[in-house]
Protein backbone atom coordinates (compact mmCIF):
# COMPACT_ATOMS: atom_id res chain seq x y z
CA UNK A 1 0.00 0.00 0.00
CA UNK A 2 1.26 3.51 -1.08
CA UNK A 3 1.42 6.12 1.10
CA UNK A 4 -0.96 8.67 -0.22
CA UNK A 5 -3.40 5.00 -0.24
CA UNK A 6 -2.53 4.96 3.34
CA UNK A 7 -3.93 8.21 4.33
CA UNK A 8 -6.61 7.64 2.47
CA UNK A 9 -7.61 5.02 4.40
CA UNK A 10 -7.12 6.57 7.88
CA UNK A 11 -9.30 9.08 6.37
CA UNK A 12 -12.07 7.56 5.56
CA UNK A 13 -11.96 5.37 8.56
CA UNK A 14 -12.10 8.31 10.85
CA UNK A 15 -14.98 9.58 8.67
CA UNK A 16 -16.76 5.76 9.15
CA UNK A 17 -16.86 6.42 12.56
CA UNK A 18 -18.49 9.43 12.66
CA UNK A 19 -22.06 10.22 11.91
CA UNK A 20 -23.81 10.03 8.91
CA UNK A 21 -24.84 13.85 7.57
CA UNK A 22 -21.54 14.88 8.53
CA UNK A 23 -20.00 17.93 6.73
CA UNK A 24 -16.38 18.62 7.15
CA UNK A 25 -13.14 20.23 5.66
CA UNK A 26 -9.45 19.17 5.07
CA UNK A 27 -8.72 20.92 8.11
CA UNK A 28 -10.67 18.09 10.22
CA UNK A 29 -7.74 15.78 8.88
CA UNK A 30 -4.57 17.73 9.10
CA UNK A 31 -2.96 16.01 11.77
CA UNK A 32 -3.29 12.66 9.93
CA UNK A 33 -0.78 14.37 6.98
CA UNK A 34 -0.17 17.27 4.95
CA UNK A 35 -2.89 19.85 3.02
CA UNK A 36 -1.51 18.55 -0.02
CA UNK A 37 -2.43 15.01 0.97
CA UNK A 38 -5.34 15.72 2.63
CA UNK A 39 -6.75 17.48 -0.60
CA UNK A 40 -5.83 13.91 -2.62
CA UNK A 41 -7.30 11.63 -0.49
CA UNK A 42 -10.48 13.42 -0.38
CA UNK A 43 -10.75 13.91 -4.21
CA UNK A 44 -10.17 10.54 -4.56
CA UNK A 45 -12.98 9.43 -2.27
CA UNK A 46 -15.42 11.86 -3.72
CA UNK A 47 -14.14 10.44 -7.05
CA UNK A 48 -15.34 6.76 -6.10
CA UNK A 49 -18.24 8.23 -4.24
CA UNK A 50 -17.60 7.41 -1.10
CA UNK A 51 -18.56 11.18 -0.15
CA UNK A 52 -19.73 14.12 -1.35
CA UNK A 53 -18.10 17.00 -2.71
CA UNK A 54 -20.25 20.06 -1.64
CA UNK A 55 -17.85 22.56 -2.44
CA UNK A 56 -14.44 24.22 -2.63
CA UNK A 57 -12.98 22.54 0.73
CA UNK A 58 -16.68 20.97 2.05
CA UNK A 59 -17.18 17.54 2.06
CA UNK A 60 -20.10 15.37 3.14
CA UNK A 61 -20.59 11.81 4.03
CA UNK A 62 -24.10 11.22 2.99
CA UNK A 63 -27.11 9.43 4.95
CA UNK A 64 -27.32 7.01 2.25
CA UNK A 65 -24.74 5.38 -0.57
CA UNK A 66 -24.00 7.91 -3.10
CA UNK A 67 -24.00 4.40 -5.38
CA UNK A 68 -27.98 4.18 -4.68
CA UNK A 69 -28.60 7.32 -6.47
CA UNK A 70 -30.56 9.13 -3.43
CA UNK A 71 -28.63 11.67 -1.48
CA UNK A 72 -30.53 13.60 1.24
CA UNK A 73 -28.94 17.33 1.87
CA UNK A 74 -26.95 17.77 4.66
CA UNK A 75 -28.28 19.95 7.20
CA UNK A 76 -27.73 23.66 6.86
CA UNK A 77 -26.03 23.77 10.91
CA UNK A 78 -23.64 21.05 9.60
CA UNK A 79 -22.70 23.21 6.63
CA UNK A 80 -22.07 26.34 8.85
CA UNK A 81 -19.98 24.99 11.01
CA UNK A 82 -17.77 23.44 8.41
CA UNK A 83 -17.79 27.07 7.23
CA UNK A 84 -16.33 28.59 10.63
CA UNK A 85 -14.00 25.59 10.94
CA UNK A 86 -12.52 26.34 7.39
CA UNK A 87 -11.57 29.71 8.59
CA UNK A 88 -11.07 29.31 12.38
CA UNK A 89 -14.17 31.69 13.08
CA UNK A 90 -17.37 31.37 15.80
CA UNK A 91 -20.71 31.70 14.16
CA UNK A 92 -23.98 31.29 15.45
CA UNK A 93 -27.90 31.40 13.19
CA UNK A 94 -29.09 34.93 13.03
CA UNK A 95 -32.34 35.02 14.88
CA UNK A 96 -34.53 34.41 11.59
CA UNK A 97 -32.98 31.04 10.78
CA UNK A 98 -32.76 30.19 14.48
CA UNK A 99 -36.86 30.58 15.16
CA UNK A 100 -36.98 28.39 11.95
CA UNK A 101 -34.54 25.53 13.41
CA UNK A 102 -37.02 25.40 16.13
CA UNK A 103 -39.96 24.89 14.28
CA UNK A 104 -40.96 28.78 16.02
CA UNK A 105 -41.78 30.54 12.85
CA UNK A 106 -43.21 28.89 9.33
CA UNK A 107 -40.90 31.68 7.44
CA UNK A 108 -38.11 29.67 5.50
CA UNK A 109 -35.32 31.84 5.36
CA UNK A 110 -34.76 32.12 1.41
CA UNK A 111 -30.83 32.29 2.39
CA UNK A 112 -29.58 30.93 5.82
CA UNK A 113 -28.32 33.84 7.68
CA UNK A 114 -25.35 33.38 10.25
CA UNK A 115 -23.32 35.69 12.38
CA UNK A 116 -19.83 35.01 12.42
CA UNK A 117 -16.50 37.11 13.93
CA UNK A 118 -14.87 36.46 10.86
CA UNK A 119 -15.30 38.70 7.35
CA UNK A 120 -18.62 39.02 5.98
CA UNK A 121 -19.05 36.31 2.69
CA UNK A 122 -21.39 34.59 0.65
CA UNK A 123 -20.62 30.63 0.00
CA UNK A 124 -23.40 28.68 -2.86
CA UNK A 125 -23.69 24.99 -1.76
CA UNK A 126 -25.17 23.89 -4.73
CA UNK A 127 -28.42 25.66 -5.18
CA UNK A 128 -28.14 27.31 -1.64
CA UNK A 129 -26.71 30.33 -0.94
CA UNK A 130 -25.19 30.91 3.08
CA UNK A 131 -24.71 34.45 4.14
CA UNK A 132 -22.12 34.46 7.12
CA UNK A 133 -22.74 38.50 8.43
CA UNK A 134 -19.65 39.81 10.24
CA UNK A 135 -21.04 40.98 13.42
CA UNK A 136 -18.22 42.24 16.57
CA UNK A 137 -17.48 38.91 18.89
CA UNK A 138 -19.15 40.58 22.00
CA UNK A 139 -22.49 40.09 19.76
CA UNK A 140 -22.39 36.02 19.43
CA UNK A 141 -24.20 34.17 22.04
CA UNK A 142 -22.27 32.33 23.95
CA UNK A 143 -22.42 28.29 25.13
CA UNK A 144 -23.30 25.37 22.93
CA UNK A 145 -24.89 25.82 19.32
CA UNK A 146 -28.07 24.78 20.79
CA UNK A 147 -27.59 27.31 23.04
CA UNK A 148 -27.27 29.43 20.97
CA UNK A 149 -29.65 28.96 18.36
CA UNK A 150 -32.27 29.01 21.35
CA UNK A 151 -30.98 32.28 22.64
CA UNK A 152 -31.32 33.65 18.73
CA UNK A 153 -34.39 32.38 18.18
CA UNK A 154 -35.79 34.37 21.70
CA UNK A 155 -34.47 37.14 21.01
CA UNK A 156 -35.63 37.35 17.31
CA UNK A 157 -39.48 36.57 18.83
CA UNK A 158 -39.09 39.13 21.49
CA UNK A 159 -40.23 38.88 25.11
CA UNK A 160 -43.76 39.12 24.44
CA UNK A 161 -44.32 37.17 21.95
CA UNK A 162 -42.95 34.39 24.36
CA UNK A 163 -46.00 32.00 25.46
CA UNK A 164 -46.82 28.39 26.93
CA UNK A 165 -46.99 27.46 23.86
CA UNK A 166 -42.84 28.66 22.69
CA UNK A 167 -41.46 27.47 25.15
CA UNK A 168 -42.98 23.88 25.01
CA UNK A 169 -42.02 23.64 21.51
CA UNK A 170 -38.47 24.08 22.35
CA UNK A 171 -38.76 22.18 24.98
CA UNK A 172 -39.56 19.44 22.96
CA UNK A 173 -36.43 20.07 20.39
CA UNK A 174 -34.35 19.77 23.52
CA UNK A 175 -32.66 16.70 25.42
CA UNK A 176 -32.46 16.63 29.05
CA UNK A 177 -28.70 17.06 28.25
CA UNK A 178 -29.16 20.06 25.97
CA UNK A 179 -31.67 21.64 28.76
CA UNK A 180 -29.13 21.45 31.46
CA UNK A 181 -26.54 22.84 29.33
CA UNK A 182 -28.77 25.76 28.21
CA UNK A 183 -29.09 26.78 31.72
CA UNK A 184 -25.44 26.77 32.45
CA UNK A 185 -25.09 28.97 29.24
CA UNK A 186 -27.97 30.95 30.07
CA UNK A 187 -25.80 32.82 32.94
CA UNK A 188 -24.24 35.25 29.80
CA UNK A 189 -27.78 36.08 28.65
CA UNK A 190 -30.35 39.01 29.76
CA UNK A 191 -32.65 38.48 32.52
CA UNK A 192 -35.75 37.76 30.47
CA UNK A 193 -33.87 35.46 28.40
CA UNK A 194 -32.29 33.54 31.58
CA UNK A 195 -35.77 33.16 33.38
CA UNK A 196 -37.49 32.03 30.18
CA UNK A 197 -34.50 29.40 30.18
CA UNK A 198 -35.33 28.03 33.22
CA UNK A 199 -38.80 27.89 32.44
CA UNK A 200 -37.99 25.47 29.72
CA UNK A 201 -35.96 23.42 31.73
CA UNK A 202 -38.46 22.43 34.12
CA UNK A 203 -40.25 20.32 31.79
CA UNK A 204 -39.86 17.01 32.66
CA UNK A 205 -36.90 14.60 31.22
CA UNK A 206 -39.29 12.79 29.22
CA UNK A 207 -40.65 15.33 27.12
CA UNK A 208 -37.24 15.82 25.06
CA UNK A 209 -37.87 14.38 22.19
CA UNK A 210 -34.23 15.45 19.87
CA UNK A 211 -30.97 13.20 21.55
Amino acid sequence: MTAMNDIQGQIFDRIRKGKRGKVFTPKDFLDLSSRHAVDKALSRLAKGNDIRRLGRGLYHFPRTNLRLGITPPPDTDEIADALARQTGTRIAPSGATAANRLGLSTQVPAKPIYLTDGRSRQVRIGKLIFVMKHVAPKDLPVGSRMSATVFQALRYLGKSAVNPEVIMRIRRNLSAAHRAKLVKDARYSTDWVAETVREIARGDSGAATNG
